[in-house]
């Protein structure tokens, strides 16, 4: 069976949906279009954005689901909804209550107009130390790594502390399956 490393399944940054500080979500979604048409590496397609500063340092990340709540309706009568609980009312009525709001907020073509307004650091996820790992690091600590730290999509791989790469859970996930495939099929 193969002992994987994290450099043998990281996506190189280079192939990775990047855009600096300042841009748009517009910007992010372009670029993530573009990393997934150009991406040849397996038929899993990125879920995220790399942020970048002015040094082309990595500063956060972006992901499928930040970009969807950066367009959920900023409510401001959220909490006045959420104390409808103290009269009474069920989780249920509340949850109700916040989803016919939402839902009369705004039409999907104005929220359309608003990924070219609003910028990538203000939604991004900024970098924590726990979500870093050595390109040297075995499968294994990739592994307890995401799990513990619950870091569901992705780990960004270092090298010498700089930021090369993306482990993806997808490609984390392929791997663990073609050794348990292995071993299956191994006679013991």
């Amino acid at each position: 069976m193969a002992q994987f490393r994290v450099k043998d399944l990281m996506v190189p940054l280079e192939e990775y949906a990047t855009v600096p500080t300042g841009s748009t979500l517009m910007d992010a979604m372009m670029a993530l279009e573009k990393a997934q048409e150009e991406f040849i590496h397996n038929k899993h397609r990125h879920r995220g954005i790399v942020i970048t500063d002015t040094e082309k340092g990595v500063i956060g990340k972006l992901g499928q689901m930040d970009v969807l709540r950066a367009l959920e309706p900023k409510e401001t009568d959220d909490d006045e909804i959420g104390n409808l609980g103290q009269f009474g009312f069920s989780a249920a009525f509340i949850r109700n209550r916040r989803k016919q709001k939402r839902l009369a907020a705004a039409p999907l073509k104005d929220l359309c107009r608003t990924v070219a307004k609003l910028k990538v650091e203000d939604f991004m996820q900024t970098l924590s130390e726990g979500e870093i790992i050595d390109e040297g690091a075995s499968l294994e600590a990739a592994i307890q790594q995401m799990v513990v730290g619950n870091h569901l999509l992705s780990l960004l791989v270092t090298r010498e502390q700089k930021i090369v790469g993306v482990l993806r859970m997808t490609d984390v996930f392929a791997a663990v399956f073609h050794a348990a495939k292995e071993c299956e099929l191994t006679p013991a």
